[in-house]
């Protein structure tokens, strides 16, 4: 095989169907996060889903055609972190989300960021170190959950008047129960996997 083969064998692992739609979801990310700016919730919802729903077809696809790399072990988790807290970033600088009565607030926003920062820096430590701390189960179901959470905000959003008294009663029971559920299970997978850190660190 010469080199112009195994540059495009390359080029081709890279740029394979998996890490296309990893790309798609940072580049939706990017548009939704200007609709956001620009207060339209409705369309930033809709990204948000399609950008959302990329993340669960990459893994299918990566996994169905071993199509896994290491472009995509290192863009998949940026690309959800980039899309999860951004969004929580951008909600929470939106001052009728203030208003809502258990609805989001900063702190929150600070741990949903924080975590994600502290995984990712023990995933990589460990990863250097030859050990093995891929996703658990408590952090996947975490992401659903933000995912939803978001979700609901955005919709919660979209009303003309985006306060709790013009919103409809189950819309703002959604919005609570999902934004304080996946806080919950924020902070439980964040302690998982630092347990995990630290059995590791003793063997």
């Amino acid at each position: 095989m010469n080199d112009s083969e195994k540059v495009a064998r390359v080029r081709a692992a890279m740029f394979n169907l998996p890490n296309q739609l990893t790309f798609l979801r940072l580049i939706l990310s990017v548009v939704m996060f200007c609709f956001m700016a620009g207060e339209y919730y409705m369309t930033s919802l809709v990204l948000f889903a399609v950008a959302a729903g990329t993340d669960w077809l990459d893994g299918y696809f990566a996994r169905k055609y071993e199509q896994v790399t290491t472009l995509g072990r290192i863009l998949d988790p940026f690309a959800d972190k980039v899309i999860v807290c951004g969004t929580f970033i951008f909600l929470g600088a939106v001052p009728a989300m203030a208003e809502v009565a258990w609805g989001l607030r900063a702190w929150m926003v600070v741990v949903i960021v924080g975590r994600e920062l502290l995984v990712t820096a023990i995933r990589s430590f460990l990863e250097d170190r030859g050990s093995d701390f891929s996703a658990k189960m408590s952090g996947k179901l975490k992401m659903v959950l933000q995912c939803l959470a978001a979700g609901a905000c955005l919709f919660y959003l979209s009303y003309p008047t985006p306060q709790v008294e013009h919103a409809a009663a189950w819309c703002w029971w959604i919005l609570v129960l999902s934004l304080w559920t996946a806080l919950v299970l924020t902070v439980y997978s964040g302690l998982i996997y630092i347990r995990n850190a630290v059995r590791l660190l003793q063997e």
